[in-house]
Order: C-alpha cells, then structure tokens, then sequence
C-alpha cells in the first residue's frame, strides 16, 4: 500500500518524503532515475580517501534558522567559511569583487580613489549588480564597472550561460555583485557549514524510516503512466498524491516544446601533490574552456598525500545525454514553462516542486524553505 509517490530524490524529494512518513505516518514510494539518492548534492568519498561532490562544490549557507534547526535532526556540522580568487593576467584575486581586490589589481592611489568614490556612494557591506555600476555616471565608478565587466563578468558569464549578461535574466546577473567590503568570504549568510559526514549521509538519515522505499536506476515512466488527467501506476489508477521533482516538459512528454536548461562536463583529476591551490575555487573568466577548479580537500580536510580537483566545462543541456543543472531564464522559456503549468492544475493528485518541476533557480536552504512551506499548505492537516 502506497499513499505517496515521490519522483525524485534530491532535497526537494527527501524532505517531502521524510515530512510526510514521519509527520503524517503515511508510506512513501520514492523513484529516482539515477543510482544514488541526494540529486546533486550527491557526494562520496574517492580513492584517495577525499569526500568530492560529483555534481560539482555545494557549499551551505542561509540567514535561515528554520532551515537550519530542520537539517540539524539529521546532521552535526562543521563551520566552514568558501573563499573563491579570480585569475585575472595571471594573478589570483579575491571575488566577489571586493575592496581588497582593488588594491591586489590597481596602483595603490588609483585603488584609494575608487574606495572612497565606492562608499561615498553606497553603503559599507553592500552588493552592488554589475550592471547597476555600470549606469553610474561616475568616470572613477564606470572605469570600475568596465573593468570588472570585462575582466571578471563578461567572458565567464559567456561560457556559463552560452549568451551576453544583457540577454540574462536579472535575477542571475544579480548573483555576481561587487561588494563593498573587505570580507573575502564568498557568501555573507550568518550559517555557513557544511554537514559533518557529507551531504549523503544527511540524506540517508533523512529516509531512514520503515514508511520510505526507494526505487534507484528507475525511470518513473517504466511504473507510472499518466492518461488523460490520471496517473496510473503499475496499470492500476493511482489514487494518492504524485508529488514530481523532475523536469516538468519531460512529464508532459515536451508537448508544449523543450524548455532549455545549461549543464556542464565535470573533469575529476588527481594530483600527485598534497595541495593544488590556494583556495577551494579559483574561476577563470577569461582563460581556458572551463569556468573554475575546485579542490575539495579545502572544503574537506583530509590526510591523503594526493589530492583531487575538479573542473566545470559548461556546455548545453541535451537530453539523456548529460545533467540540467540550470534553468535558462528567458521570456520564451517561461512561456513554455508556464503552459506546462496550467496543464499541470488540471491533474488533481499532482504537486510540483523544486528547481526543475518549478523552472527556478534555488539554492539549497531556499528549496528546503520552499519545500517545507508547500509541505505545511497542501499536505500537512
């Protein structure tokens, strides 16, 4: 007897599935096309002993205590504070673009100048959006903007997204601001950790409870079918609720079209050397194919001699050939977005959620917040 089922095991997933098993005392099936559980906050550790993210660096970070006393029945946590350099003509600077960055790559009176033009226009601490500097009328600030624009912004911008920052949606460009400060942090949450065992063994704390069953390496459509306005599983209409984390045209079999998402090859390289770099990330806006190295022995420590990096080549999402991993925002493709949706209202047992089913970008505290909040008004009595 099945009263839920579950289409996906990421975070949106896992925390759906324990609510509701825990909370309501109700079975949960859970189906996940891939071999593991966790989405792609799946991490493992690898054959020197280092614990990697296979989806590339998850770094938790949240102003939400909510979110935090949740997570915090499944885990204990380590403090960890992600510092990302820039290469820049070969020097490695801090970024977000910061006040000590100024002074790593200009003249120390030119650096002087456009300090104190930056705080005498705006708050101390404060993230300015590239292109809103752009707008000063300021030469001192616009030299500023076109020189972070260029350097920094555009050609990194490019490579991850396939498009010039104009064509982006506000929203995106918005996440890669100049911070006028002197915190070389690269959020600036008052939680930033990470789970002391791994994000995976989070999750498997998450599930582990007799009215969970897990179907891994499971493409849902092999189970469940959806006829008209019902869905069926195993042949037999279903009768409970359908609670869908994945791609939303791929449950309605792209009738409206694709909706376009970016993804990107990620290259796992051991190195016969204990550390490789600096920091933990170092983006390359301008040189190289890929956007950026991590090495995850900074984020977790670890006593191996060798150590293993990663880098992100971004490239264009292609059915079942590789990972999407980030919705692209567009007029056209919130249009397709939003005819998926009205089709969807017309399926009573049906709930979305998460970043593909809502065609969002969440950052992982935001979708636990969002998945709670959908929880506690449409399920929880």
């Amino acid at each position: 007897m099945i009263d839920y089922i579950i289409i996906g095991a990421g975070l949106a997933g896992v925390v759906m599935a324990e609510r509701i098993a825990t909370q309501l005392n109700k079975k949960v099936l859970i189906i996940e096309k891939r071999n593991h559980i966790g989405g792609n906050c799946y991490d493992f550790k690898d054959e020197n002993n280092i614990l990697i993210h296979k989806y590339g660096p998850h770094l938790f970070h949240t102003n939400n205590k909510k979110v935090i006393n949740y997570l915090s029945k499944f885990t204990e946590w380590d403090i960890y504070s992600h510092e990302v350099l820039a290469s820049i003509d070969g020097k490695k600077v801090p970024i977000p673009f910061n006040i000590n960055t100024l002074y790593e790559v200009f003249p120390k009176s030119k650096a002087k100048t456009l300090e104190d033009k930056l705080l005498q226009t705006y708050s101390y601490n404060s993230k300015i959006p590239i292109l809103e500097l752009k707008k000063s009328t300021d030469k001192d600030l616009q030299f500023l903007a076109d020189f972070v624009y260029e350097n920094i912004f555009l050609n990194y911008t490019a490579k991850q997204w396939g498009m010039k920052p104009e064509d982006i949606d506000c929203t995106v460009t918005a996440r890669v601001p100049i911070f006028v400060g002197r915190d070389n942090r690269y959020f600036y949450d008052k939680y930033q950790m990470l789970p002391k065992n791994g994000y995976t063994k989070m999750i498997e704390n998450m599930l582990n409870h007799k009215n969970i069953k897990i179907m891994t390496n499971t493409d849902f459509k092999e189970i469940c079918t959806l006829k008209e306005k019902e869905f069926y599983f195993f042949d037999s209409k279903f009768e409970g609720q359908i609670i869908y984390t994945g791609q939303i045209d791929e449950l309605f079999d792209y009738k409206f079209g694709n909706l376009q998402y970016r993804s990107a090859e990620m290259k796992f390289e051991t190195i016969e050397k204990e550390y490789y770099q600096e920091k933990a990330t170092v983006n390359y806006p301008n040189d190289y194919e890929f956007t950026r190295i991590t090495e995850f022995k900074h984020i977790h420590p670890s006593n191996s001699k060798k150590t293993t990096i990663l880098k992100e080549y971004p490239q264009e999402y292609k059915k079942n050939q590789n990972t999407p991993y980030y919705p692209v925002f567009t007029k056209e493709n919130q249009n397709i977005y939003n005819k998926y949706l009205a089709n969807s209202r017309d399926i009573n047992n049906l709930l979305l959620v998460g970043r593909l089913a809502e065609y969002k970008y969440y950052d992982m505290d935001d979708i636990i917040e969002r998945t709670l909040a959908v929880y506690e008004k449409e399920l929880y009595v």
